[in-house]
């Protein structure tokens, strides 16, 4: 089941109600980051729209590759077969490229049977708004975009996931879920499924997810930046030799570290500035409160001075990193051995 929670996009809103009230439109553009929800009522539009068994004959789809407005055209004509709607999904088209001409025309005029959906998955969508295309969009149909969702709603959606298995995790072992692998529904979906045929107990423990869960890379990286603020320069040394045995390369690894220590930076001054992790996930676009909390723990541990030589040195090592012949690996052990250093 989908999350719960409502969104600001009010094309989203429609939709919904456009499918639990049998009054699906003629044409819609899906796109963003949720593939989960994207697909999601994707097929409820098709259960909605074509009877069982029928979907052969009313459920047609056109890759963007083989994309030609003949071709669109041809299937619009098509009448549907014992059904009173057929669907047309176009997949990874650019609507902006090609004959917008020739496209005006068709979505000017779909009939009432037709129901249109464009599809945006392995390309952007990015409306040119000054076309008389994107009139003829907003006119006749609904772009709607599937946003990454919310904390609290997604926190509600994976303890309904971890139900399902008859299992039960903590909103605060949720929110560890989701900053360790990531906020995507079905990326995470894969990992409740792991954990919830690893764990021994009906409840969910964070040692559960450890075991099983395949951590993201900004996860990991956190781990190093953890353990020094800790001071455990072998736990942090420890961590950046399973990432070089992951063989990602060094330039990736210094840019997610960099990052981590700017975070680390601005969240010292917050505490300088008497702010909270509220406003540390405000500065960074964070939707997760957990990594924000983490860090302004960690920031508790260093001087405002550290933190900002840090962020210099981490400057250094990207300059040095592009522009000599030096191992990457070494500049990034280097860069380690030096914020290990215990300065004032």
């Amino acid at each position: 089941m989908p999350p719960k929670g409502k969104t600001d996009d009010g094309a989203y809103r429609q939709l919904k109600r456009d499918i639990s009230g049998g009054a699906i439109g003629t044409l819609y553009l899906f796109h963003g980051e949720e593939a989960y929800l994207r697909d999601f009522y994707l097929g409820e539009m098709k259960k909605k729209l074509l009877p069982p068994g029928m979907e052969a004959f009313n459920l047609h789809t056109l890759p963007g590759k083989e994309f030609s407005v003949k071709k669109l055209q041809e299937l619009v004509d098509c009448l549907p077969m014992m059904s009173g709607r057929t669907l047309i999904v176009v997949s990874d088209f650019d609507l902006y490229k090609g004959d917008k001409e020739g496209l005006i025309q068709v979505l000017s005029d779909l009939p009432e049977y037709v129901c249109l959906v464009f599809v945006y998955d392995l390309i952007e969508y990015k409306a040119d708004a000054r076309t008389k295309l994107a009139g003829v969009i907003k006119e006749k149909g609904s772009v709607v975009q599937f946003r990454r969702q919310g904390q609290n709603d997604l926190v509600d959606w994976i303890a309904r996931r971890f139900r399902a298995l008859d299992r039960e995790i903590s909103t605060e072992d949720a929110k560890y879920l989701m900053f360790l692998c990531g906020d995507l529904m079905n990326g995470l979906i894969s990992e409740i499924e792991k954990i919830g045929a690893y764990a021994k107990g009906r409840r969910v423990t964070q040692e559960d997810i450890d075991a099983v869960a395949t951590p993201q890379l900004d996860a990991v990286v956190f781990q190093m930046t953890d353990a020094i603020a800790a001071g455990k320069f072998d736990k942090a040394a420890s961590v950046l030799g399973d990432l070089f045995h992951m063989q990602e390369p060094p330039i990736k690894l210094l840019a997610v570290l960099g990052k981590q220590i700017r975070q680390l930076y601005s969240a010292r001054l917050a505490l300088e500035h008497k702010k909270d992790a509220r406003y540390l996930m405000e500065l960074w676009g964070m939707r997760n409160s957990y990594p924000a909390e983490k860090l302004m723990t960690a920031a508790r541990r260093f001087s405002l001075s550290w933190c900002r030589q840090a962020v210099i040195r981490c400057g250094k090592t990207d300059l040095a990193m592009k522009s000599t012949g030096a191992s990457g690996e070494e500049l990034l052990v280097k860069l380690l051995m030096e914020l290990a250093l215990p300065l004032s």
